[in-house]
Parts: structure tokens; sequence; C-alpha cells
């Protein structure tokens, strides 16, 4: 078994923007109450007395929206500040970041994952379900002149939508050390419409790269499943996360933590999730907390999406957003 050392920590299931991916208009959301969602004691405490305790300590803070949180900076901060804390990284769709990717860095933060789905602002606008795409814009520019390296544009990859900007988002890697990464779109909350679009494959994509630019191996620190590229000459690099078309599960080392405190061992894995919430409110001390999760670590069983009926009964309770991605 791999050594699990990676922990995707939920913040909110909140979202200021709408994605057809992740929060599809079609399904209806109910948000958690706010005494549902862990404080930020009970996160620090989870992270510093049950996670680094059992090795994990590579940390990436998500949503919903992790910026909507508030005091959010002050989270950061603090966990950034914890003794063992190897790395610690956030995922964010850029709206905010004119105004907080100085703090942020302050804070002790380093690395950023921006969603940025398209550079045509009314493509962008109906993947977003919002106009925002310069603020958006602004925000990964703000980012980037602050210092956060290595600066990573995540951009999930849909048929008869934004299929024909691979090319263009590839090319911003040319003049500027950042990294795309192109993420096979998922069934996870927007059933309906994958089984009427399906999805590109990664394969596809890089042979549309390499016949437009060539390809070389790349190199970009990181702790996700990206198979990484680099077009001769860039400054930046590419890369493929093929959870669709390609099982990655030989080189899993994450944990997913929702933002009400359920602990899940595997994206598709839905019924083999544990609340860590409940266990610490109901008086649960370090020592018991950490051997749930040792346990579930013990449990955890490569389940890549061909096999996913192995991990989750029926269909899926949660969109991405309210998972953490």
């Amino acid at each position: 078994m791999n050594t699990i050392d990676y922990l995707r920590i939920s913040v909110i299931d909140r979202c200021n923007f709408r994605c057809s991916y992740c929060m599809p208009e079609d399904v209806s959301l109910s948000y958690l109450p706010p005494q549902a969602v862990l404080s930020d004691r009970e996160l620090l405490f989870l992270v510093q007395e049950v996670f680094l305790p059992l090795g994990i300590n590579k940390f990436r803070i998500t949503g919903g929206e992790p910026l909507l949180r508030h005091r959010i900076v002050d989270l950061i901060r603090a966990i950034a500040q914890l003794p063992k804390v190897g790395d610690l990284s956030l995922t964010t769709n850029g709206y905010f970041l004119s105004e907080l990717a100085t703090p942020l860095y302050q804070a002790g933060l380093r690395r950023l994952n921006i969603s940025l789905d398209s550079l045509d602002p009314q493509i962008f606008a109906q993947i977003t379900g919002r106009d925002r795409w310069q603020q958006v814009w602004q925000g990964i520019l703000a980012a980037y002149e602050v210092g956060f390296s290595p600066l990573k544009l995540n951009v999930v990859v849909m048929p008869h939508v934004n299929e024909h900007e691979v090319l263009d988002l590839a090319a911003l890697t040319l003049n500027r050390p950042w990294h795309v990464r192109f993420i096979e779109f998922m069934p996870i909350g927007n059933t309906a419409r994958f089984e009427s679009e399906g999805w590109v494959t990664s394969a596809d994509l890089r042979t549309k790269l390499r016949d437009r630019f060539g390809l070389s191996e790349g190199q970009c620190l990181g702790n996700g499943p990206a198979d990484v590229f680099q077009i001769p000459g860039a400054l930046g690099t590419v890369g493929f996360i093929s959870q669709m078309s390609e099982c990655f599960c030989d080189r899993c080392n994450r944990l997913r933590l929702s933002a009400d405190g359920w602990l899940r061992p595997c994206l598709l894995n839905e019924s083999g999730q544990v609340n860590l919430r409940d266990a610490l409110r109901q008086g649960t001390d370090a020592t018991a907390l950490q051997q749930i999760v040792r346990d579930l670590i013990t449990a955890k069983t490569p389940i890549n999406f061909k096999e996913r009926d192995r991990g989750t009964q029926s269909t899926y309770s949660r969109t991405m957003s309210q998972i953490g991605g």
C-alpha cells in the first residue's frame, strides 16, 4: 500500500460560482448550517494532533470556494506555522485573489491551483454560471506578481464546450512559468450531462499538443496525480489528470476531509468514509481519533472509475463542491 501523507481539507461547501461540472444547475443543493462545519479550532486540532502524528504532512485547502470562509487567512497562517507541516497549498476559483494574494502569501501559503476553464469570457460564463472572467484573470496575475510558485491553472475539459481551447490554454505556459493541468470531466453530481456528452481523454489531448508544439517530459513540484510534460522551450509545464481513462490508484497518497468532518478514503468511495466531527465533538481523544484514521487508511483500496461500484452504493449523494474536489 502507498504511504498516505496528503490530505485535502474542504473548509466550506459554498461557492460564488456555479460551475456546470461541479455544481450543475439541475442539482438542488442544500448548504451546511454553520454549526455543522468544522471550526478553525477543530480543524487545527485534527491537523496537529491526529494527522501530523500519522505522517500526513501535506495539506491542500479546498472548498467550495475556500476564500469565502471567514478568516481564511488566519486559518492558513495557523496551519502554516504548525511544526512538521511539509507542504500547504490551496485550490481556488481566483475571484478573490486580487485582494487576498498578498495576505495569503504573507501568511505562509506558497502554492496555488486556480480554476481557469476558458480564455473566452463568454464560454467562461457558460461554464461557471458567472460573468467574472476578468476578475479571475486579474487574480491570477496578482498571484503571479506576489510570487506564488508553482502557480497551477486547472482546466476541466468538456466536449463541445472548451475542448477547442486546449492549444491556447497550453500556450499560457510558453512565456510564464505557469503549469496548466487538463482534467478529465467526471460524472460526480452531474450524471445526466456526463451520459449525454462523455469526456475527452488525456491521450487525445496529448496528441493534439504533440502535433502542434511537441512535448517532452516536464518537472513540477506537486503532490497530485498529473502526468507532466513540457512544450520545448516553454517556461511552464502542461499536465494531464486522467482519472477517467487511466487508473492512477497505484500513485494515490491522499485522503479527503469534507467541511463537515467526513474523512473519505477516495474520491470515488462515498461508502467507506468516517465521521470525525461527531467523534471529536463527543469527546474522543487524539489517540482514538488517530486509530480511526489508521483503520480507514488500512481499509483504503484502489477504486478507479470503472470499479466505482465497489466504493459507492447507487449514485453519489454529494457533488464535487461538497466533497472538495
